[in-house]
């Protein structure tokens, strides 16, 4: 699974806290009540996003603006969620 990046080297424990939906056996709970923790590892601390390219212009005015980004990830993997 891809998340946003996040601080930390390849083997570590991650946890998070503010989960928004879970699933439990066909029970849907969302919201602020849901209390879970997920537990997971970092496999990749930085992967880079496809190329997203914004191109601006305004016409005959001869005004062209291109500007580019890459998203950075990190990948992970789910090991409990409790």
């Amino acid at each position: 699974m891809y998340v946003p990046h996040i601080e930390g080297k390849n083997g570590d424990k991650v946890e998070f806290n503010e989960v928004l939906l879970v699933d439990s056996e066909g029970k849907i709970s969302t919201g602020s009540d849901v209390k879970a923790t997920v537990t997971a590892e970092i496999l990749t601390e930085l992967v880079q996003g496809d190329k997203v390219i914004a191109f601006k212009m305004k016409r005959r005015k001869g005004f062209r603006k291109k500007h580019g980004h890459r998203t950075h990830y990190t990948k992970i993997k789910i090991e409990s969620i409790a």
